[in-house]
């Protein structure tokens, strides 16, 4: 089973998650009783390269960018450590020196290369990555003073006891497995979470109050660091190093490796580490083939195993789920889950103007939400309903008006800063990390809860897990409120429409919201169900909770609402009580049908 991004797992989950591992290191653990020395540096090789994928895996893997020129980072650690061990710049170094000094130079780098995805996407930011190991080379090439030129430049030698091919490999083995440990502490981390979800579903990531660009610079700045180290280790494992040794090959390889392991694993990619080092060796007469085997392997896993070896390992897809079954909320769980909203002063809405080209998509919109109230927001198609909730989410901003929540001002623009501002949401198509458990995704609600930073978070310290622990609990309550606890460990893309509709209120309740906006709900839900998403709103808002909805379902919208909003063509036509709105002549023509 992978270790996927997630919920710190119970003792008997946990141990299904750590035997495959423990198999693989008591295998790599009994490889010297071969004698074979060749062996030795095949699997010294795949120690290393995983050393460099096992950081490279949590930006492809697990937050979607396209890094293929990686391989530059190994480059920069490889030429670091061999210049600074043979004293061609400064004094000599230490061997141990001269590599730590290769990771502080790859994390630097790391981030260099990772800026320009804060603003480019897919293929843009791949040329970029690719670009830079062009430019890596290069450098290399021309400082012939440092780096030897295209002659080359002795790597680093290590003192005993690892000046031998097996004891290279045992500090190597070491280093990979403390690599898969700090990988996989991140990935089951809040941060883990946050990475997939900002791959998968960017806005419901935003609306969770999770900052994209903080994050990634952290990971960019560990796998560069991973990297560079690892570049160190590759100029001692071959004792002497060009510019030569660093092809495009090399980088397609870690980039696959990723690939054909699966998104958002461990396990995965470091099978497919494992596979891409010996296949070369297996297939020696190929070899010339390497970079046509990479493109062949790679189009097989995509066609045949979308989910990459992770997904073919994954119990998650082969648990047979009840049929028929029903989503029954528990209303009288959400005081637990909830707590009373302390006294607030509404959020508000003044003349809010928005328009889309010559079109007015808001006109002059005033609206108060109250807690404890259903508010009610109706209209016709285009009537500027979703763009209301949008422009109170931050993802748009009004060219006039203002917005206060509590009395203070609410920035327009900032869709990060609404979850800290207390105001959640769910939106019109489920937003939702299909590979990841119905836990873990609603786990991702209450992400700017935590405490514990990323290095504790890397090294599982003790008010990581504590965190973590709450966090599962508490996820495991919401989904008991809304009716989806039997379905907690299955894969959200597994789950049934009307079962996403339910699993993102649980994420947004996971905030404990002053405000929950709720964007078509009911779209897609059968009438008994309904009825049950009627119970449980209601439920909602008697803890003081303000929610606004917008549906069109007039008979919830009547049943349910205290106030109501109409709008029409972005502005105002009405507002009011349900029985004021019923009888309103212009709504009656406009909307209601009468």
């Amino acid at each position: 089973m992978p270790v996927a991004a997630g919920a710190a797992p119970s003792r008997p989950r946990l141990l299904a998650l750590l035997w495959p591992f423990a198999a693989l290191l008591a295998l790599a653990l009994l490889l010297p009783l071969t004698g074979n020395e060749y062996w030795a540096l095949i699997a010294t090789r795949a120690c290393i390269y995983w050393v460099l994928v096992s950081g490279l895996n949590l930006i492809v893997g697990f937050a979607g960018q396209l890094a293929i020129g990686y391989v530059s980072l190994l480059t920069v650690g490889a030429y670091t450590a061999s210049v600074l061990a043979a004293g061609n710049l400064l004094e000599p170094l230490h061997p141990a020196l001269a590599l730590a000094a290769a990771a502080l130079l790859g994390a630097v780098f790391g981030v260099v290369v990772g800026l320009p995805a804060l603003r480019l996407r897919t293929f843009y930011f791949a040329m970029t990555t690719l670009g830079f190991a062009t430019i890596v080379t290069q450098v290399a090439l021309a400082w012939q003073d440092v780096t030897g030129g295209g002659i080359g430049i002795t790597g680093p030698s290590l003192p005993a006891p690892f000046d031998t091919a097996w004891g290279f490999y045992y500090l190597c083995l070491a280093l990979a497995a403390l690599c898969t440990w700090i990988t996989g502490n991140i990935a089951r981390s809040r941060f883990g979470r946050a990475l997939v979800t900002l791959r998968d579903a960017e806005v419901a990531a935003e609306a969770s109050g999770i900052a994209k660009p903080w994050l990634l610079v952290l990971v960019f700045l560990l796998a560069g660091a991973l990297a560079g180290f690892a570049g160190g280790l590759f100029a001692t494992l071959q004792t002497y190093i060009t510019p030569d040794a660093f092809t495009f090959d090399l980088s397609l390889l870690f980039f696959i490796a990723v690939l054909i392991g699966g998104r958002g694993s461990i396990l995965g990619p470091l099978l497919g580490t494992l596979l891409l080092t010996l296949l070369p060796e297996v297939a020696a007469p190929l070899a010339a083939w390497s970079t046509f085997l990479y493109a062949a392997l790679l189009l097989v896993i995509v066609l045949a195993i979308p989910g990459g070896i992770a997904s073919l390992i994954d119990p998650r897809n082969r648990r047979k789920l009840p049929e028929n079954r029903a989503v029954i909320p528990r209303p009288e769980l959400l005081p637990a889950l909830l707590g009373q909203q302390p006294r607030h002063a509404g959020l508000t809405l003044r003349d809010i103007v928005l328009a889309f080209g010559g079109v007015r998509a808001i006109d002059g919109l005033d609206l108060d939400l109250r807690p404890g109230e259903v508010h009610g927001l109706i209209g016709p198609n285009g009537s500027g309903k979703t763009t209301t909730l949008n422009v109170i989410s931050g993802y748009y901003r009004p060219e006039t008006g203002g917005m206060t929540c509590d009395g203070s001002p609410l920035p327009a623009g900032d869709a990060v800063g609404r979850a800290a501002r207390g105001i959640a949401r769910t939106f019109q198509t489920p937003r939702v990390v299909g590979e990841a458990s119905v836990l873990e995704n609603v786990m991702v609600g209450a992400t700017i809860e935590g405490r514990a930073g990323f290095l504790e978070a890397l090294l599982s310290l003790p008010r990581q897990r504590r965190e973590e622990r709450m966090l599962e609990d508490r996820a495991r309550q919401a989904l008991q409120a809304v009716g989806l606890g039997a379905l907690a460990d299955i894969r959200a893309d597994r789950l049934q429409h009307s079962e996403l509709r339910f699993m993102e209120i649980a994420r947004a309740l996971m905030l404990r919201p002053a405000f929950l906006m709720l964007d078509e709900p009911a779209a897609g839900l059968s009438t008994d169900e309904i009825k049950r998403l009627d119970q449980l709103i209601r439920g909602v808002s008697r803890q003081g909770i303000g929610v606004l909805l917008v549906e069109h379902h007039a008979d919830l919208i009547f049943e349910i609402c205290d106030r109501i909003t109409v709008l029409n063509l972005g502005k105002v036509l009405a507002a009011g009580t349900p029985e004021e709105i019923r009888s309103h002549k212009e709504v009656v023509s406009a909307y209601l049908g009468g």
